[in-house]
């Protein structure tokens, strides 16, 4: 069965060959135009890809295998991706992972049992000052903890994903339309010091408290 872009999407991937120099350039935000239609990029998209763009199959499967924002098979509702690199790590990100497998029924690259959600880990998301955090879709989550989390998928389950957005979510978006829609970020704690490390510091003549001006 072959693949095509709606009216509307169609009308956006032409606006989209107008800002860059080739056809080769467009190929992210035509893709992701293809995924957000599709759910996921299957074999017909890359031919429908590489047709439109005028470019070979395997240099759009190279790209889209080289992206994990690209989605090979197909997913949940929504995917939901666990920052695990070491700060959010730190702050906890573990705790989330586990505590989202036990809710979903499903360990990360799996998808819930409802169909609702899939669960992926991710490397880093460059969101390390508002550790711990998660990507819903294309929207940032920060500053979780386990309570935060559960209130942000009960929205989602309840009155949909364009609820929680407005109600917990932090970042832009990945549309290349979008710009920056950041909502001001609450007051992030610092991470709390173990006794045996504030006795460490005291020892050593190193306070661990935060330097007043005149310092």
């Amino acid at each position: 069965m072959t693949f095509a872009l709606t009216p509307d999407r169609d009308q956006k991937a032409d606006e989209y060959l107008t800002r860059y120099p080739s056809a080769r350039a467009a190929l992210l935000p035509v893709l992701w135009l293809c995924q957000e239609q599709n759910g996921w990029i299957s074999p017909e998209v890359i031919d429908f890809a590489a047709r439109r763009l005028d470019l070979s199959t395997a240099a759009v499967k190279g790209v889209v295998t080289f992206y994990t924002m690209f989605h090979q098979a197909p997913v949940g509702d929504h995917v939901v991706w666990v920052c695990r690199t070491l700060s959010c790590d730190l702050r906890g990100a573990k705790a989330i992972q586990e505590h989202l497998e036990g809710r979903f029924g499903c360990h990360a690259g799996g998808t819930s049992t409802n169909g609702k959600f899939s669960l992926r880990k991710a490397e880093c998301l460059a969101a390390c000052g508002q550790a711990p955090m998660v990507q819903i879709d294309d929207r940032y989550y920060e500053n979780l903890d386990l309570g935060q989390l559960d209130r942000i998928l009960d929205t989602i389950e309840r009155d949909g994903i364009e609820a929680a957005v407005e109600r917990f979510a932090t970042e832009a978006s990945f549309d290349p339309d979008a710009g920056p829609k950041a909502r001001p970020l609450q007051s992030v704690p610092p991470p709390p010091v173990s006794k045996e490390a504030a006795d460490a510091a005291q020892g050593s003549g190193t306070s661990t408290d935060k330097p007043t001006e005149d310092e």
